[in-house]
């Protein structure tokens, strides 16, 4: 009876896996690809693999995602950035800071898939105001540390404030399938 339970629980388990895997789950879901320009951006350990399932719907698209050392997949035309996790590092801050860029010249017409998954907490990296990155990689209680939290008081992640040069959170962001968000900046 015990291997029958055994065997049940790792097929179940088997089969979550599967239908999680962002090849099935987010490709299933992806809208025909809009037309116009199409910038791709996401942070966490699962997005570089969302981003590989949405090029293989919509072929390659233009973008930065930042997942975790040793987790990058191929894409053709999204740049895959590896950075440190959960503690953050210079490349992750950097690749923030690029991202950011990208968004920054997009218009109405443009649309933003965000590709967001656990850990992207730790992996987009633009400390507020006067906080250095070393304060914001430094400041993990020991157990922040010991159970990989990310709460945001922790690490003193803030949204930038509207007209501080970078997008704020104000845009509207509508919730899709498999950790991806659509973003449309508002008309004004």
């Amino acid at each position: 009876m015990g291997e029958q339970v055994t065997e049940l629980l790792r097929r179940l388990f088997q089969r979550a896996v599967e239908v999680a895997d962002p090849m099935k789950s987010l490709a299933a879901s992806l809208p025909e690809k809009p037309a116009g320009r199409v910038v791709v951006v996401g942070a966490g350990k699962a997005s570089a693999r969302m981003a590989e399932a949405v090029e293989a719907v919509w072929g390659p698209c233009e973008g930065l995602v930042i997942t975790r050392y040793g987790y990058a997949r191929p894409c053709k035309g999204i740049e895959i950035v590896e950075a440190a996790h959960p503690v953050p590092d210079e490349i992750g801050h950097s690749a923030t800071q690029r991202m950011l860029d990208l968004l920054e010249g997009l218009g109405e017409d443009d649309f933003v898939l965000a590709l967001i998954s656990g850990g992207a907490s730790a992996l987009l990296t633009a400390p507020a105001g006067d906080i250095s990155l070393g304060e914001k990689a430094g400041y993990q209680p020991e157990t922040a540390r010991f159970w990989g939290a990310h709460r945001a008081d922790e690490y003193r992640t803030q949204t930038p404030e509207p007209g501080e040069g970078r997008p704020a959170c104000g845009s509207r962001l509508s919730r899709t399938h498999a950790g991806a968000a659509s973003v449309r900046r508002p008309r004004r």
